[in-house]
Parts: C-alpha cells; structure tokens; sequence
C-alpha cells in the first residue's frame, strides 16, 4: 500500500500559492498513473488530500484571528481539522479493508470543496 499526501489545493486554487498547487494536483495524478501501472503487482496507492488541519505548518496562519476566521468561513463543519481525522483514513488505506480500493484521492477538508 501506498498513500501519497495531496492537498485541497490540488483541485482549487489558492492565491499566490502556484507551485503548492500545482504540485499537489500533480501528486493527485501521480497517484492515478500509479495504481493504474502497479495494480498487476497487487499494489494499492491512494492519496489523502487534507483541508485546513490544525499542524506546525498551520500555526502561524491559525494564530492570526483575521486568516484563521477567513478560513473557517470556507468550512461547513465549522471546525478545522485535526491530525486525527487524516490519521484514520491513512489507517484504513494502509489495511487490507481497502484491498479494493485504489487510484482515489480521499478529500479531508470538512466540506470546503462540496462549496
């Protein structure tokens, strides 16, 4: 099994922000060439691409109470995620629960792209 990390940015765009978004759509590709070439090896790969979740990376703009309310204006749920909520599907794509399951990109963004 395989799971690549992608990125909302990956299917919408974001300000300023081309080559993170562009290699996150690229990474959400690559998970589709790959379980198409690898699949006759019996070898999964799916990519889980992240909303806004509460990380290091994060902090800076959650600290700021402008960008942080702009961002959760975007998020139905009206929370931000939590490392958790990436954890468990990574757990599910890495068991043999998901033996069928390949070449998906698995949206954790709280409802920010359903918009």
């Amino acid at each position: 099994k395989i799971i690549n990390i992608a990125s909302i940015a990956g299917f919408v765009a974001f300000a300023n922000s081309l080559a993170y978004c562009s290699a996150k759509g690229g990474v959400i590709l690559l998970t589709k060439e790959m379980a198409l070439d690898y699949a006759v090896n019996k070898i999964n790969i799916n990519a889980i691409a992240p909303g806004v979740i509460t990380t290091n990376m994060t902090k800076q703009l959650l600290d700021d109470k402008q960008t942080s309310d702009g961002l959760l204006k975007n998020i139905p749920v009206g929370r931000f995620g939590v490392p958790e909520d990436i954890a468990y599907l990574a757990t599910y794509l890495a068991s043999f629960e998901s033996d069928y399951v390949t070449g998906q990109t698995f949206v954790v963004d709280g409802g920010w792209t359903i918009q």
